[in-house]
């Protein structure tokens, strides 16, 4: 009798858990049925009479793809993308300026050194609200919704199509997930930059937002949402893509033992090294359109002939870009580091790790299967 022809998902066999449980599932199945003498496992079997071994209970394990994960998903997403970009605002401070006023901000250690001299120490900080809450909003989106979009278009393409073609899920994925976490963050990164580069413009969100939607209306909150997604969805599907197949090749190449064998500490190392190799190349794929971003909200009424003509095409995609590379590469190997350390703290597993080898099926499991 053949397989059954039932989709299933690749993501949680190659990514998540192992393929054993459905198969020990059928074997449990066919021997109860085949011999009487056996008895199936369940908690008030004997031991002796046991042919598969009871799993230990887990009580309150997060069921994967299940409502519970993606909101452990999600509120993984908002510590590991707002407590890290508002940790790195002094950084985010100094690129800023040197993109909006390469006169004054020429470099990066007399960039802190001008910064510290115009706005003292509580300069560093400035507009840490509007970047706390806004890369929240947006990490919400990003990982969460990623999640989704994985899974989702994994169950579209198929398995086979899904184990050969998953870079292309990783990069549909992980941009259709930012194209709504842009959404999220665009008014709050207006508002940052503004009050970032513009010292006496605001004091932080509370008095820069009114303020700017008076100045140039609601919808010029978003103003800057088509630069923002040119550089936010290149920087997301290098992301993703890069992180796990990082990750994937780590697992395969440099580590001499399976993943679910590996401790936790050393998968957050992983976790971490694989999201700072991933941060590098964001950077530079996503600084031309960063730039673009930062001079369009310095500016009212600035186009992107204006910043063309001004920074010139060199500097679109050099200037301020070994500061960027330094911050988004910690930024992204901290991200990566929280969440997946959230995610084992509420019983997930890590993301990313070595695709197994399918295992043939027995002609009885087959049977027993179908």
């Amino acid at each position: 009798m053949a397989i059954s022809s039932d989709r299933h998902s690749l993501i949680p066999s190659f990514l998540y858990s192992t393929s054993f449980t459905s198969k020990a599932l059928a074997l449990d199945k066919i021997t109860a049925n085949s011999d009487p003498t056996i008895t199936r496992c369940t908690p008030s079997s004997a031991p002796n009479k046991c042919f598969m071994i009871q799993s230990p209970s887990e009580p309150g394990k997060i069921e994967m793809f299940s409502p519970q994960f993606y909101a452990a998903c999600t509120v993984g997403g908002i510590l590991s993308c707002g407590l890290t970009h508002m940790a790195v605002t002094p950084l985010d401070l100094v690129k800023c300026n040197m993109q909006i006023n390469p006169a004054e901000y020429k470099s990066i250690s007399s960039g802190f050194g001008v910064l510290l001299k115009e706005q003292g120490v509580k300069g560093f900080f400035r507009g840490w609200v509007p970047t706390l809450l806004g890369y929240s909003a947006q990490g919400a989106c990003k990982f969460g919704f990623y999640e989704f979009f994985k899974k989702y278009y994994t169950d579209l393409a198929g398995p086979e199509n899904a184990s050969k073609y998953k870079t292309l899920i990783y990069l549909a994925g992980s941009a259709s997930a930012e194209v709504i976490a842009d959404i999220a963050l665009c008014p709050f990164e207006a508002v940052k930059v503004r009050v970032q580069t513009q010292p006496g413009f605001a004091r932080g969100l509370a008095d820069g937002l009114p303020k700017f939607v008076r100045s140039e209306g609601a919808l010029g909150l978003y103003k800057g949402l088509v630069p923002l997604w040119g550089r936010q969805i290149p920087y997301t599907m290098m992301k993703f893509a890069s992180f796990e197949t990082i990750v994937e090749n780590i697992y395969k190449h440099a580590i001499p033992m399976p993943k679910n064998e590996c401790s936790k500490p050393l998968q957050l190392g992983v976790s971490f090294a694989g999201g700072y190799v991933a941060g590098v190349f964001c950077a530079i794929v996503s600084h031309p359109a960063d730039n673009l971003v930062s001079f369009l909200n310095n500016a009212k009424g600035a186009t992107v002939g204006d910043a063309v003509k001004k920074l010139g095409v060199w500097g679109l995609f050099t200037r301020g870009l070994p500061l960027r590379i330094v911050m988004i590469g910690t930024l992204t190997g901290a991200q990566w580091g929280i969440y997946d350390a959230f995610k084992v703290f509420v019983g997930l597993p890590t993301t990313g790790g070595v695709a197994p080898a399918a295992a043939p099926v027995a002609p009885e499991l087959a049977k027993g299967s179908s």
